[in-house]
């Protein structure tokens, strides 16, 4: 059952039986999925699925990290409730589009190299408020609407269905003990169909959430006034859409990476989300990006390379057209059970572990992280702060080891020798360092173990520049690197410094 598989750029070995049942395995975690967000979002049940259609097999055949997959994201979404509400769906098609447009170029201009900036400690954060987020998206599966709004399940029913949960999670856990040849989650899912089946047991099904069948999805061109009004009405959330989706699923692809041992491609698969949701646009779908949760339903029923994102994506449109009369009657219990699991497999569970090794500023940010992805559903939000307070850290705590060795040499000059990065953070102390008016005439400070690093560092040398001019001393800078004399060139205009030239100094590790 093994042979070799190339599409595109990637050639690899591939177990076909793995990737087609993995890839059936991802199609029944998606849909409810996809359903309910598009609910949630006020939009057509079928604009979700169609979403998660384009979105899979586009980025499943054109992305940068085979065994990802991507759909109709509840991340992206959420974002565009309130054009939904305000302005209706053709605005919300529209605003997918100019999103994937930002995506793509993004991917073109190779900036998804910028996802590396994201400290350790975020990711943890992430992925754990994903983790939790998945699990509590599976509890409001125990509410059900009774035509007089939504209301939680209660006596028979509810413990109905809390069997059946525990019925899945207990097939999904002792399954691969005897087999690993076929996904645990399929297998639990129709186990638990054919039980609800052929005994005639009464409970929720994907039926309760929205109707599934439908057609191919129809091109269809935004109907909004090319206007200027148009791009300001949209641009804003089109913008954060674009960054919801590109953070989503860069991270993941990240958490992709770690778990397999190989490396993706950020830009792209950056290309990819934008070419996915550009053509969402124009096919009724909602857009999405990269949806952790059934990346990790992938990887876990052992898909390695693209086919069981192109087997999942072409099983949702057959579902669509033809097979929605027997999806309907899925049992959500099967879904819900499957999907805690999956909430489980990706809480980063080490984070708990090393928590008491972890320097205490990295553990608040991980906190901080996972609570705001949890409270507020904004990925982007959450990371952003955490890279921002995890950067302020870094910078804090980079200044406060700045330091200056002296010394006078045999012929009266004063030397400091730097050791440490000269940035914003730190010219304070460095300035602190320099004895003006008890030094001799002429001083020299010694980069060699230094870095000038900004314009404040720049400044920072013109004020004690200043300094030792007012009481006629001579101040020189020495072994400043190519890139840091390259910065005082381009300062000439705000400073006077005289640079001693070092024929023979070399920086070690210079970056190319």
């Amino acid at each position: 059952m093994k042979a070799y598989l190339n599409l595109f750029d990637f050639k690899q070995k591939v177990n076909y039986k793995t990737e087609v049942l993995a890839g059936l395995t991802v199609a029944m975690t998606m849909i409810p999925e996809s359903l309910s967000f598009a609910i949630l979002a006020g939009l057509s049940p079928l604009t979700g699925l169609y979403a998660a259609f384009l979105m899979g097999l586009i980025t499943a055949v054109f992305g940068g990290r085979p065994g990802m997959v991507s759909g109709g994201a509840g991340a992206t979404v959420v974002v565009l409730i309130a054009l939904m509400q305000s302005h209706g769906v053709e605005y919300v098609f529209a605003a997918v589009a100019l999103a994937g447009l930002f995506q793509l170029s993004v991917g073109i201009f190779r900036l998804g190299k910028f996802i590396r900036l994201v400290p350790q400690p975020v990711m943890y954060g992430f992925v754990n408020g994903l983790a939790v987020i998945i699990f509590m998206a599976q509890i409001q599966q125990f509410r059900i609407n009774t035509g007089n709004g939504m209301e939680w399940l209660s006596g028979p029913a509810l413990w109905t269905m809390l069997g059946l949960v525990a019925v899945t999670i207990v097939i999904v856990l002792l399954f691969p003990k005897l087999t690993k040849a076929v996904p645990a989650s399929l297998v639990a899912i129709i186990v638990v169909f054919l039980l609800v089946l052929g005994l005639g047991i009464e409970t929720k099904t994907v039926k309760d959430i929205a109707s599934i069948s439908g057609g191919f999805p129809p091109f269809h061109i935004p109907v909004v006034p090319f206007s200027f009004d148009t791009l300001k009405v949209i641009f804003p959330y089109s913008l954060v859409m674009a960054g919801v989706g590109l953070i989503e699923s860069l991270l993941t692809l990240n958490v992709v990476d770690e778990i397999t041992g190989t490396k993706g491609r950020g830009n792209k698969e950056a290309v990819a989300q934008g070419t996915a949701n550009i053509v969402n646009g124009f096919f009724t779908g909602m857009g999405g990006c990269a949806m952790i949760a059934q990346s990790f339903v992938n990887l876990s029923a052992g898909s390695r390379a693209r086919l069981s994102g192109i087997i999942a994506a072409l099983t949702i449109l057959l579902i669509i057209l033809f097979g929605a009369p027997v999806i309907e009657r899925v049992p959500m219990a099967a879904l819900v059970g499957v999907m805690i699991m999956v909430a489980i497999g990706t809480f980063e569970w080490i984070s708990l572990r090393i928590i008491n090794k972890m320097p205490r500023h990295d553990v608040a940010v991980g906190i901080l992280v996972a609570l705001i992805t949890v409270w507020l559903h904004n990925l982007a939000l959450a990371v952003l702060i955490g890279v921002i307070i995890s950067a302020l850290v870094f910078a804090w705590e980079s200044a406060k080891r700045i330091r200056a060795r002296k010394y006078t040499d045999e012929q009266g000059i004063r030397h400091y020798e730097i050791y440490g990065p000269l940035f914003f953070g730190s010219v304070s102390v460095f300035l602190d360092k320099f004895d003006v008016q008890n030094d001799p005439s002429e001083v020299i400070v010694d980069f060699k173990e230094s870095r000038v690093a900004d314009m404040s560092a720049i400044d920072a040398l013109n004020k004690l520049t200043e300094r030792y001019q007012k009481v006629n001393k001579k101040l020189h800078l020495r072994h400043l690197s190519e890139d840091c004399r390259l910065l005082l060139q381009n300062a000439e205009g705000v400073i006077e410094v005289n640079v001693l030239e070092d024929p023979d100094y070399r920086v070690a590790a210079e970056p190319k």
